[in-house]
């Protein structure tokens, strides 16, 4: 069974009156352990559908189950509880919070979910992304590839079905996108599902699978030859 299934879906937003069609008839599917990377110029509707996909935002029409489940039907509440318990999510800004250290950014997403051993769970996830040793630095004394490795941390905590990443390297210099890039390749191989919108090709090409938005539409769904995607740097 795919983790992942989008049906037809349709995505309308009415702004002042009108109409904007952001996504027309979207069909996919993403098995487990899938590394994908959604590709499109601005307003294709690949950030609408990373937030439909995020359960941040609901379909107009069509149907989104994820794990088997038809999400587009739950309750808000319900919503909620499976984005901070089966969702990581990653932004271009990183969103740190910044007057807490690393770890207590980290430690954020099981505040809200209530689940102990926090501390121990944290230091895990930052040395999991290489920063284990920074945990105690505020945001403002990080890189910016390391506030990024700080939010894969935060994303990672929970133990997610999946990771969803907007943009992740969109403020990084380019040697700094190539590391980021390489830690999002080693989770993958190591089973993680993650679904990766980027406008940059040589970001993509770290994917297995690249899926081409144009005109709120799927227009090319190409699997990488061999699966490998760019070698970890």
């Amino acid at each position: 069974m795919s983790l992942i299934e989008l049906e037809d879906v349709e995505k309308v937003y009415r702004m002042d009156g009108v109409e904007v069609r952001a996504l027309r008839g979207v069909t996919m599917t993403v098995d487990p352990g899938e590394f994908v990377a959604i590709m499109g110029p601005s307003g294709s509707g690949k950030s609408t559908c990373l937030h439909i996909l995020g359960c941040l935002d609901r379909p107009t029409a069509g149907t989104y189950r994820l794990e088997g489940v038809d999400v587009s039907t739950l309750p808000d509440a319900e919503l909620a509880r499976l984005r901070s318990r089966r969702l990581g999510f990653v932004f271009q800004s990183y969103n740190l919070l910044p007057r807490l250290p690393a770890v207590e950014n980290v430690e954020l997403p099981m505040i809200y979910a209530g689940v102990p051993d926090r501390r121990a769970r944290a230091l895990a996830a930052l040395e999991a992304v290489g920063l284990r040793e920074r945990a105690r630095h505020l945001p403002t004394q990080l890189s910016g590839g390391e506030q990024q490795r700080v939010a894969f941390a935060r994303a990672l905590v929970m133990s997610p079905a999946i990771i969803l990443a907007d943009e992740p390297t969109g403020n990084l210099d380019s040697a700094t996108a190539r590391e980021i890039m390489g830690l999002v390749q080693r989770l993958s191989r190591q089973g993680m599902t993650i679904i990766l919108v980027t406008h940059d090709a040589e970001v993509a090409s770290y994917a297995r699978r690249i899926i081409q938005f144009r005109d709120g539409r799927v227009v090319r769904d190409t699997t990488v030859r061999g699966g490998g995607g760019r070698p970890t740097p």
